[in-house]
C-alpha cells in the first residue's frame, strides 16, 4: 500500500507540473502509477484530495521533513527554503492554487505551515493563552500564504526566492522582537 500512495503521489504531481493543470482523469492518474482507479478512490476518495494530498506530501518530504533551516532563531534561512521550494516547483503549484482543488490546497498549506508560525509567535508574545496562540498562527499563516500564492500565480518569470523571502521578511520584523 505504501508503495502504491507514494507511486500515486508522485504521478500526480509530475501530471500535474506537465500538464498545467489539475483536470486530470482519474484514470491517467492510475495508470502513471501503475495502479487501479479504484485504489485513488479508496485510498483519497476523489482526484482532488490526492492531489492536495500530493502538495502536502511534496511541502512535507522535500521543505520540512529536512530543513535544518528551520531549526535557528535566524528564521531568514527557512522562510528562503520555503520561497525556494514554491519557486522550483511552480509549475506544480501554479495550477494547484488556480484549479479545482485551490480552496483544499491553501487550507491544507496553512495547516502545514502553521506549527512554525505558532513557534515564531510564541516567541515573540511569550505571554498568549493558548487560543490567542493558535488563533494568531492561523491569521500569519493565512497571511503569508496569501503572499506566497500571489507570487506564485501572478509573480514574474522566473520566480525570485530572494526577493519573496524579502517581502515575509519584512512583515516579521513588524512584530515584537523583530526577526533575528
Amino acid at each position: 500500500m505504501t508503495r502504491s500512495r507514494s507511486a500515486l503521489l508522485t504521478a500526480a504531481v509530475r501530471l500535474v507540473s506537465e500538464r498545467g493543470t489539475t483536470a486530470i482523469p482519474v484514470t491517467d492518474l492510475a495508470e502513471a502509477a501503475n495502479v487501479s482507479r479504484q485504489l485513488i478512490y479508496l485510498q483519497f476518495g476523489d482526484r482532488d484530495s490526492l492531489l492536495v494530498a500530493a502538495a502536502a506530501d511534496l511541502v512535507t518530504r522535500e521543505l520540512l521533513e529536512r530543513s535544518e533551516e528551520f531549526q535557528h532563531d535566524d528564521m531568514r534561512p527557512g522562510v528562503l527554503a520555503t520561497t525556494r521550494h514554491f519557486a522550483e516547483h511552480r509549475a506544480f503549484y501554479r495550477p494547484m492554487l488556480t484549479g479545482s482543488c485551490a480552496y483544499a490546497m491553501s487550507r491544507t498549506m496553512n495547516q502545514v505551515f502553521r506549527p512554525f508560525n505558532e513557534r515564531f509567535l510564541r516567541e515573540r508574545f511569550a505571554g498568549l493563552d493558548e487560543a490567542t496562540a493558535k488563533d494568531l498562527a492561523r491569521f500569519a499563516a493565512a497571511g503569508a500564504g496569501e503572499i506566497v500564492n500571489d507570487w506564485v500565480i501572478d509573480g514574474p518569470e522566473p520566480l525570485d526566492p530572494h526577493e519573496a523571502a524579502d517581502r515575509l521578511m519584512r512583515l516579521a520584523a513588524v512584530f515584537p522582537g523583530g526577526y533575528r
